[in-house]
C-alpha cells in the first residue's frame, strides 16, 4: 500500500521539524518553496518549486499527489493558503480562511479584536507616508501589516523617524500597508497555546528576550517558566489568550502569542498567530514539562485525536532555548558557539557556510537548549 502524503508549505529551518515528524509517522512529505534553495528541500521526498502564496498553484500540487492534508509550520504567510487550499479541496483543516486572514494581517488583527477589547493596542494601518505621518502619540511601532520574523519593524519617536523609516518598513509589506501601534513599555512574553473544539488545551507563557541594540525586536533568547509575569500577570496573560483565540476565530490547532505586560502587570496583545511558532518552543517545551504540540498538532489535523488531555507538571528549573546568532554574510563556524551541557543542539548551517541575510541584523544560525540552573 502507497504510503500516505502531506504536503509541507515552505522548506526553511522551522519547517524541517515537521517535515521530520512527519517522515517518522510514516507519511511521504511533498514540499513548497518559491526558491530551491531552502536548507529543508533535501529532507522532503518531493520537492516542487511553487510559491507558498499561490493558492492555486499550491491546490494544484496537492491535487497531483493526491495528499491527505496541507500543513506549514513556522510561517505566517503560509497559513492563509493552508486554510483556503484545504477548503478547496476538502482537506482536514483547523480553522476558516477568514480566522487565518485576520491573524495575518497585524490590521485586520487589531480590527477582529475591536477598540474595546481589553488587551488590544491603539493601532493606524497607512498606505502612504502622508497617512503615516498623520500618526502622532509617540512612541510607537510602525511595521508591514503583513510580515514576519522582525522584518521592516521600526520604533519610531518622532514624525522625522516615521520619514527615515518608512520606505523599508513598506518594501517588506505584500499588500502594501504599515501599521502604527502605540508602544508598550514593559517585557514581552510569548505565549504558546492549544486549542481543540474551543477549549484551550494547554497554554505556557514564556520569556523573551531580544537584542536591545537592534529595532524591531529580534529574538535571542527564550526562557520558561515565565520570571516576567508574576502569577496573577500569568493568568491574567492566559485569560488574554483565550478571549482572543474566540473572539478571532481559533478553535482548533496551535495558536502562538507575543505580548508585552504594560507597567509588568497588564498583557497587550503584540501579535497572535493559528500555528506553531518559529521558534522551535515545541521542543523546549518538551523538554521543558513533556507536552509535544508538535506531535499534538499533526495527531490533530491527520487523525482527528483528542490531544494533550493530561494534565503537566511545571518545574520550577528554568530551561531556555538560546539561538546562535551572526550577522548576515558572514562566514558560520560551530566552534564560536558554547554548546556545553546542552540538551540539544541544532545548526542550521555546516562550517565554512554563508549566514542568509533574513532580517538584515542578526541571523538565527541554530540553537540549544538547556536547563540555566535558575530556580523561579
Amino acid at each position: 500500500m502507497a504510503k500516505k502524503r502531506i504536503l509541507i508549505l515552505g522548506a526553511g529551518n522551522a519547517q524541517i521539524d515537521a517535515i521530520e515528524h512527519c517522515k517518522k509517522q510514516g507519511y511521504e512529505v511533498v514540499g513548497c518553496s518559491y526558491t530551491t534553495v531552502d536548507c529543508g528541500i533535501p529532507h522532503l521526498d518531493i520537492f516542487e518549486q511553487v510559491d507558498i502564496k499561490n493558492v492555486e498553484g499550491v491546490v494544484a500540487l496537492a491535487k497531483k499527489y493526491g495528499v491527505s492534508a496541507i500543513y506549514s509550520v513556522g510561517s505566517d504567510l503560509a497559513m492563509p493558503v493552508v486554510m483556503k487550499a484545504s477548503e478547496i479541496l476538502g482537506l482536514p483543516h483547523f480553522i476558516s480562511p477568514e480566522a487565518a486572514e485576520n491573524c495575518h494581517s497585524k490590521g485586520l488583527m487589531r480590527e477582529a479584536l475591536g477598540g474595546g477589547f481589553e488587551g488590544n493596542a491603539a493601532f493606524a494601518v497607512c498606505s502612504t507616508l502622508e497617512e503615516a505621518c498623520g500618526y502622532t502619540d509617540f512612541p510607537a511601532m510602525m511595521k508591514p501589516v503583513d510580515s514576519q520574523g522582525q522584518r521592516g519593524c521600526f520604533k519610531v519617536e518622532s514624525t522625522d523617524d516615521i520619514k527615515k523609516y518608512f520606505a523599508t518598513s513598506l518594501d517588506y509589506s505584500f499588500e502594501g500597508k504599515v501599521i502604527i501601534e502605540e508602544f508598550i513599555d514593559g517585557p514581552e512574553v510569548s505565549v504558546n497555546t492549544y486549542m481543540q473544539d474551543g477549549e484551550m488545551r494547554f497554554a505556557l507563557v514564556s520569556d523573551r528576550y531580544a537584542f536591545d541594540e537592534l529595532p524591531g525586536g529580534i529574538i535571542k533568547e527564550h526562557r520558561v517558566p515565565t520570571s516576567f509575569a508574576d502569577k496573577e500577570t500569568e493568568e491574567k496573560t492566559k485569560d488574554l489568550c483565550k478571549r482572543a483565540a474566540a473572539k478571532i476565530g481559533v478553535s482548533n490547532g496551535p495558536c502562538y502569542f507575543q505580548i508585552k505586560l504594560k507597567g509588568g502587570k497588564e498583557p497587550v496583545i503584540i501579535e497572535v498567530t493559528p500555528r506553531l511558532d518559529g521558534c522551535h518552543m515545541w521542543n523546549l517545551i518538551k523538554h521543558y514539562c513533556g507536552a509535544d504540540l508538535l506531535e499534538a498538532c499533526f495527531r490533530h489535523l491527520l487523525e482527528g485525536e483528542q490531544v494533550l488531555t493530561e494534565e503537566y507538571e511545571m518545574p520550577r528549573e528554568e530551561y531556555s532555548l538560546v539561538f546562535m546568532s551572526r550577522e548576515p554574510n558572514t562566514t558560520f563556524a560551530a566552534s564560536d558557539f558554547d554548546v556545553s551541557d546542552a540538551e540539544f543542539v541544532c545548526y542550521y548551517y555546516k562550517d565554512g557556510d554563508r549566514v542568509l541575510k533574513i532580517n538584515g541584523y542578526m541571523e538565527k544560525c541554530g540553537y540549544v537548549i538547556r536547563k540555566t540552573g535558575r530556580v523561579i
